[in-house]
């Protein structure tokens, strides 16, 4: 699918022993052996009845048709071979980039068993509806909610972790006088509600269980005084909703009548109410003992590890000392450009994808161990960058694609990509209908979603912006951390490379990127080196600034995912403390 960038195509010299197709199509091992001087001397004898030879002149052209006949047809077999050759070749080119895109391998003892304990630092954490595992719930029955952590080791392996047997639940205002009965009695009400609201469920069991605690809440806060609360257990996350509603709007409990209930910590999300529970915080390091995981029997990620275990054999250090430190996460900073219409900004409807440029780092490295740009058409080289060039834009998708699944980054970075590059490449493949591209995430046969959003803030205003979920991986758009950090005349890449680098990208003006696409294989090296230039100053200004290291950091403080920091206001951030300190907020 694509083409070497080597200047010089390959050729072969002919070769006396290679075979060739002779007249009536009969395979015959190169030209026959020349007659020896004494037969040449010797007169010899015609047999009685054999046809006489062919006058001098007919003979030498008949055998000049021959000549030129096998020639054609020798030239025709070098050029398949040359073909067969140049093929073989791709392929080994293409061989070599997966091994150097490729992760290291995973020992012996990880991919044999589980006789060791695994320790990795989180990077994302979500949460999807399945089967409870047996081995761990045996008594288990119906749909239920599983954790998913990805992260990576110290040695650079990616990690899946499937965490069972945590529940969803929230809390209400215990009513004054309201006695074990009345508890058992409520919890029987509100299970008969929930499946009447539920009637489609697939659940046995709506309400797991109501249990009555003593704690403190920010609201009519005094020092050293805990009220009652009711905690309400339920099967699944989404049913967290349902259930409040039917509290808010009132139920009948006993003695005491129809109450309507003040809910509190019901719209806390479940992977950050599971974060809080098993004390984890952004960023930092869990660890699986020997023994207490499971290798997943049914694979559905592309993580080199995919472990299945219990909630309450987790361990989460505190990142301080040896679990301070960083794993070598994989970095992706990339950039397109697209061949717009004149007057007219790129359209992913009518507008093709005409190069990718890819920069792939180790967290900690001041270097990129990958540098390649994804061309359509040919391109002249490119020193110390692997140009690979396509006949199609069909095939330069499906190239990244394979570069996203092969490399496997834990970050993909650039600049206003959540907003402009990822919708784009995701909208092109839909026009072009290719149905295997979206699948760029760690899950199999999950596809990325774009949806449009809008983010409001008294501190940063209102911004029109696009949710681009790619399971397992973090989106780092450097514009959207810049206009959160940093008070700037213009967020333009040019500028902000200016400002905080001292340089400036390639001196291409958008308006002739057509023209430079439409020329030679020159002028679309220049288009090359530019969209190199466009995702490597997004990576500098990554290191630069230590973005990294400090969304990490403040991610450990604050108690949510890396993710949360760019996606969320400050409130999320006041709900993680107020629960460490273990106090309800009526929310």
């Amino acid at each position: 699918p694509f083409r070497l960038s080597s200047p010089h195509p390959l050729s072969l010299p002919p070769s006396p022993a290679m075979s060739s197709v002779g007249r009536g199509g009969k395979r015959r091992a190169g030209p026959p052996a020349a007659p020896s001087p004494l037969a040449a001397k010797r007169p010899q004898p015609m047999p009685p009845g054999a046809p006489q030879p062919p006058p001098p002149a007919a003979a030498a052209a008949e055998e000049e048709d021959m000549m030129d006949e096998d020639v054609f047809l020798d030239e025709t077999i070098l050029a398949e071979d040359e073909a067969a050759l140049l093929l073989l070749d791709r392929d080994e080119a293409l061989a070599s980039r997966l091994s150097r895109w490729k992760r290291p391998a995973l020992p012996a003892d990880l991919v044999s068993g589980c006789s060791r304990s695994v320790a990795f630092q989180q990077l994302d954490i979500d949460y999807v509806i399945g089967e409870s595992h047996k081995e761990f719930l045996p008594n288990s029955s119906g749909p239920a909610a599983i954790i998913r952590i990805f992260g990576v080791t110290r040695e650079g392996h990616s990690v899946c972790c499937q965490v069972h047997g945590f529940e969803p639940y929230f809390y209400i205002s215990c009513p004054p006088g309201m006695s074990p009965d009345d508890i058992s009695g409520f919890k029987q009400t509100l299970e008969a509600r929930m499946k009447e609201s539920n009637r489609n469920s697939s659940v046995q069991r709506f309400v797991k269980s109501v249990e009555l605690l003593q704690k403190q809440t920010i609201m009519h806060y005094q020092p050293n005084k805990s009220q009652s609360f009711l905690k309400i257990v339920v099967a699944l996350p989404t049913m967290v909703a349902s259930c409040r509603g039917i509290l808010e709007r009132g139920i009948t409990i006993g003695s005491l009548g129809s109450k309507s209930f003040l809910t509190y910590e019901s719209n806390i999300l479940f992977a950050l109410r599971f974060m809080i529970d098993c004390n984890i915080v952004g960023g930092n390091w869990i660890e699986l003992p020997a023994g207490k995981y499971r290798k997943a029997t049914r694979v559905m990620s592309y993580c080199q590890l995919e472990l299945d275990c219990l909630y309450s054999d987790l361990v989460s250090h505190a990142p301080e000392g040896e679990y301070s430190k960083m794993a070598p996460f994989r970095i992706l900073s990339f950039d397109i450009e697209c061949a717009g219409r004149k007057g007219h900004f790129p359209e992913p409807t009518h507008d093709p994808v005409i190069q990718i440029a890819n920069l792939l780092t180790l967290q900690g490295e001041a270097q990129p161990f990958v540098r390649n740009v994804m061309t359509l058409k040919s391109c002249s080289p490119i020193v110390g960058v692997d140009v690979m060039s396509f006949d199609t834009e069909r095939d330069i998708l499906l190239a990244w694609r394979d570069l996203i699944r092969e490399a496997d980054p834990d970050i993909i970075i650039g600049y206003n990509i959540c907003k402009f590059d990822l919708p784009y490449l995701i909208e092109r493949a839909e026009v072009l209908k290719i149905v295997e591209f979206p699948l760029l995430g760690r899950i199999r046969n999950s596809r990325v979603r774009v949806r449009d959003t809008t983010f409001n803030s008294r501190q940063y205003g209102m911004r029109e912006s696009k949710d681009v979920t790619v399971e397992g991986r973090v989106q780092f758009d450097l514009l959207q951390a810049m206009q959160r950090d940093y008070k700037l005349s213009s967020y333009s890449l040019n500028s902000v490379s200016a400002h905080f680098l001292g340089e400036q990208k390639e001196d291409v003006h958008h308006s002739i990127i057509s023209d430079l696409q439409n020329g030679n294989s020159e002028t679309r090296r220049r288009l090359a080196v530019y969209c190199l230039k466009d995702a490597y100053l997004p990576q500098r200004l990554l290191d630069k600034l230590m973005y990294i290291y400090n969304y990490v950091e403040m991610a450990r403080v604050t108690g949510v995912p890396i993710s949360f920091l760019l996606s969320r206001g400050q409130s999320i951030k006041v709900t993680t403390t107020s629960n460490s300190a273990n106090r309800y907020i009526p929310l």
